[in-house]
């Protein structure tokens, strides 16, 4: 059988792979999608169990602007036509709704994508890739993996096999009616799983080594989300219910009930054993690694469940080799939004422009600005005032503005990892990255902040707030912050346009 031959192969049809096949369509390169399953979205259609969505959907914003509405809607792709809220106006929408959504995408625009076909093996030879899926074997220059998580991560805890997985647990909590529940985790899936059991479960502990991450500490929205409080209302309100910070040493089955031995990670070193009528483990997914051969196997992150990727989401160690939607997350983990839609759409628009740069000869995108402070604050003011995608990959996306010494100006160029443009643009005597970014996250109250409201003392801002900074020749050599706006309107003449043209004509004086 000859092989089938394309430039791009894209591993997986869920958001990722529809969201950079969109761009790779529209571009008219030369690619397939691989699916496994019979449609897209086939993890939607599993998770979360409880079916009911964190990602925010707000319809009414008040805003009639497209890309800033695009800041508060954090499931559609990135397209000219088809938006999430047409599917549903609730704030927390169900996971069905993703799905339906994400079949009429792929069918709207009329992206390649052949389904029912599970890839086997990836192997690479040369400057090629061969992918052996269904009864199919192909070829690519550029392999771009979209396929999400493998399964669950199941924690090396003796008698782990006893505990009922996250992926298994039943969605009526009335089958824990009047039983005592340890949760294995204190991550969303730990949280909404308890949430469900909370009107019928005696007793429910959440148990993990180290304490819960709420969102509104770290600012992550992967971390545990303000729905599922009532659960901490109740440990703190003594009824029953507790979080507990500590290692699991092991479970053991004695009949109907399960003993569990653990040692306190906060209480030096107590130990304890204690009893349940169900064990459920809700610790989180990895990365599947068995379909890569010897030639192209990727380097994951220290932990274990991701891929290592360079800063332009290429593999660590396998050029050629990229990685797409959820599973870009590496170089922002737990920080920006790259393990959502919301991020990750973003990061796939760059890199499909950075896939063209490479494979198509298309050069990266940029227009003038001239080398003028007023200018320079101007174009970037108005790009941090409106840009969604600043917005919701803060700290970790930035505009970039590169001096040419040949003409005297600056190239602005979109939406680039701040690292992959510092890289990038190392070798230029000016290179300026206009991102959004949060002041410090350890406040004791983030509900009780003391502000200083003067642009000399901007870099104190808790809330989100725009931060330019300089390099020459890849060093970082000046950092101007702006002040914090309540409605994120960057745009007073005393606040921040002044600062930022007085910073940047320092710099230019130079």
């Amino acid at each position: 059988m000859s092989p089938i031959h394309h430039r791009y192969l894209i591993i997986g049809a869920g958001p990722g792979g529809l969201q950079l096949g969109y761009f790779l369509h529209r571009a008219s390169a030369d690619y397939l999608v691989l699916e496994r399953e019979p449609a897209p979205g086939g993890f939607f259609r599993r998770y979360p169990r409880h079916r009911r969505l964190i990602s925010l959907n707000k319809v009414n914003t008040g805003e009639k602007d497209p890309e800033i509405n695009l800041r508060w809607d954090w499931n559609s792709l990135l397209n000219d036509s088809l938006l999430f809220p047409r599917y549903s106006r609730q704030y927390f929408p169900r996971a069905e709704d993703l799905v339906r959504y994400l079949a009429d995408f792929q069918r709207e625009h009329g992206l390649n994508v052949r389904h029912s076909t599970e890839v086997h093996r990836v192997d690479k030879d040369g400057d090629h890739f061969t992918v052996h899926a269904g009864d199919q074997v192909y070829r690519a220059e550029c392999v771009i993996v979209a396929a999400g998580w493998g399964g669950p991560y199941v924690p090396d805890i003796p008698g782990i096999e006893h505990a009922m997985g996250y992926e298994d647990v039943p969605i009526a909590g009335e089958e824990f009616t009047g039983k005592r529940v340890l949760i294995i985790g204190k991550g969303n899936s730990a949280f909404e799983t308890a949430h469900a059991m909370l009107d019928h479960a005696a007793v429910i502990h959440l148990a993990s080594p180290s304490p819960v991450r709420l969102a509104w500490n770290s600012k992550h929205p992967g971390h545990v989300r303000g729905q599922y409080g009532a659960l901490l209302d109740s440990y703190w309100f003594k009824t029953l219910h507790a979080v507990l910070e500590c290692d699991i040493d092991r479970i053991r089955r004695e009949g109907d009930r399960y003993l569990v031995d653990i040692t306190y990670t906060l209480a030096d070193g107590e130990r304890a054993e204690l009893e349940y009528d169900a064990v459920v483990r809700c610790t989180g997914f990895t990365m599947d690694t068995g379909v890569f051969g010897d030639s192209c196997r990727p380097e994951l992150t220290p932990n274990g469940r991701l891929p290592a990727i360079r800063a332009d989401f290429r593999s660590a160690n396998v050029d050629g080799l990229y990685f797409a939607g959820t599973l870009m997350q590496a170089r922002d983990f737990k920080r920006a939004s790259s393990a959502f839609i919301d991020g990750f759409r973003y990061n796939l628009r760059t890199l499909a422009a950075l896939l063209a740069e490479r494979y198509d000869g298309v050069p990266l995108a940029a227009r003038p600005v001239p080398a003028d402070p007023g200018r320079l604050a101007d174009t970037m003011l108005e790009r941090l005032n409106h840009s969604s995608a600043l917005w919701t990959q803060f700290e970790y996306l930035c505009d970039a503005f590169v001096l040419d010494e040949a003409t005297g100006e600056f190239c602005h160029h979109t939406d680039l990892p701040e690292d992959y443009a510092v890289q990038r643009f190392a070798g230029h005597p000016l290179c300026l990255t206009a991102t959004l970014r949060w002041g410090p996250r350890d406040r004791p109250d983030v509900f009780a902040i003391q502000r200083h409201p003067t642009p000399e003392r901007a870099e104190e801002c808790a809330f989100l707030h725009p931060v330019v900074r300089a390099h020459r020749h890849g060093e970082q050599v000046a950092e101007q912050h702006l002040l914090e706006d309540l409605l994120a309107r960057w745009q007073d003449p005393v606040r921040h346009v002044r600062p930022l043209r007085d910073f940047l004509a320092t710099l230019l004086d130079r």
